[in-house]
């Protein structure tokens, strides 16, 4: 039976470690929080995971939330105009629905259901001595976890790192009390508000520790009005300053939120950090070789939602890898090969992630601008959500935006 170390325990980590569980691999996951940590700790993320990685989670029979987390039919985009009025406000439709799952739920329930199932569990900040000594007691040691010391053995490949800065400052608060969208009541939707020149607002509907909640999260351009939550620790003034930014920017969002709550005292999260693509293996002091794994190696800003969805089409592609690979060694050039299936994925996503932080060109803002009148426009754009591929079709050059728009409106 090969042995695999995994060395963090996010949405790809255990995922993988599931996955190669039920393929009857030896697994063990190093994670630096217990369950009941993570459970009751700070929110993690604004996760939104489209069809094509639920269905991974599907796949793999983990996804015990599915039924209680709310379905998300929909993608809306409004862009504020300088009075305050909406200057672009539809709402696309998704072919599959989307679902968020708190990671404080998920990582909590996946980790113990891995030691349910007989996998082992290491609860240990790990350092690179540490994988120095387990790399020569397993086949093949994957590092999920790239915050700090274990990050920096990953060299950071500058031909696909356009950005040396954080592009955005962060913000996020889950909430009880959200009113829904008058225009669509009944509509579970992702809204994605955009203040040109300013910075950009997400409200999504989740699955939290305590029930359905949704999730208000900013994305500042650093330096400007949205940039306002440095240095502030205590959850209620996170919520205070949220909701003066909606009264300011974005009425027709704070309109819905006058009654809102902070879900739990771990409910907000600050931060930012510079988008960055770093190459895919590890060194280790010993001779040996780690493989990284999903945003170790592609950490993209989060403005396009793909953080979640990216670490489970990286769980999948490695499980596969991993399999196909029989009893051959995991030496360096299969971990190359594992890589480059997967960045024939992520690739678009970095692509598009990167273009949607930089000012919208002229030919961006009439395709935004066409979702008022085009149904067609709106579902396919909020459906690049799940395959952004499809974006180099359409999106990005003049000339086949043109193309796509004569055609719809024909």
């Amino acid at each position: 039976m090969r042995k695999i170390l995994i060395v963090g325990a996010g949405q790809a980590g255990l995922q993988l470690a599931l996955g190669l569980q039920s393929h009857g691999y030896d697994v063990t996951v190093m994670s630096n929080r217990t369950a009941d940590e993570i459970r009751g700790g700070r929110v993690m993320s604004t996760q939104c995971m489209f069809h094509t990685a639920l269905q991974h989670e599907r796949d793999t029979e983990i996804n015990f939330w599915e039924s209680q987390a709310p379905r998300i039919q929909g993608l809306g985009v409004s862009v504020a105009a300088p009075d305050s009025s909406r200057a672009v406000n539809w709402l696309g439709h998704l072919d599959g629905y989307a679902q968020s799952v708190d990671q404080r739920v998920k990582m909590a329930g996946w980790m113990e259901t891995f030691a349910q199932r007989g996998g082992q569990l290491v609860i240990h900040g790990a350092a690179v001595s540490d994988l120095d000594f387990f790399a020569r007691r397993y086949d093949l040691v994957l590092v999920a976890a790239g915050k700090g010391e274990l990050g920096s053995m990953f060299e950071r490949d500058p031909a696909r790192s356009p950005h040396e800065t954080p592009q955005r400052a962060l913000a996020v608060a889950y909430v009880h009390g959200m009113g829904p969208r008058p225009e669509h009541p009944e509509t579970e939707a992702v809204r994605c508000n955009l203040v040109p020149g300013v910075g950009e607002l997400f409200v999504m509907p989740t699955f939290t520790t305590s029930g359905r909640a949704d999730i208000l999260f900013w994305e500042g351009i650093p330096g400007g009005p949205l940039d306002a939550f440095q240095g502030v620790k205590d959850p209620q003034e996170h919520l205070a300053t949220s909701l003066e930014l909606l009264e300011r920017y974005l009425p027709w969002e704070y309109a819905r939120a006058t009654q809102v709550e902070l879900t739990d005292a771990g409910g907000t999260l600050a931060g930012r950090y510079a988008p960055t693509v770093r190459k895919p293996v590890g060194r280790l002091p010993g001779g040996g070789a780690v493989l990284g794994v999903a945003d170790v190696v592609v950490a993209n800003d989060p403005i396009t939602g793909q953080g979640s969805n990216s670490a489970s089409k990286c769980a999948a592609t490695y499980l596969a890898a991993i399999l196909e690979r029989g009893d051959e060694p995991f030496d360096e050039e299969w971990m190359q090969g594992a890589f480059a299936r997967y960045w024939a994925t992520a690739q678009h996503v970095t692509k598009w992630t990167n273009a949607m932080l930089a000012p919208p060109p002229e030919h961006v803002l009439q395709l935004l601008g066409a979702g008022n009148e085009l149904q067609a426009v709106a579902d396919r754009f909020a459906n690049g959500f799940d395959d952004p591929s499809d974006f180099e079709e359409w999106f990005f050059e003049p000339e086949k935006a043109a193309a796509y728009l004569e055609r719809v409106s024909g």
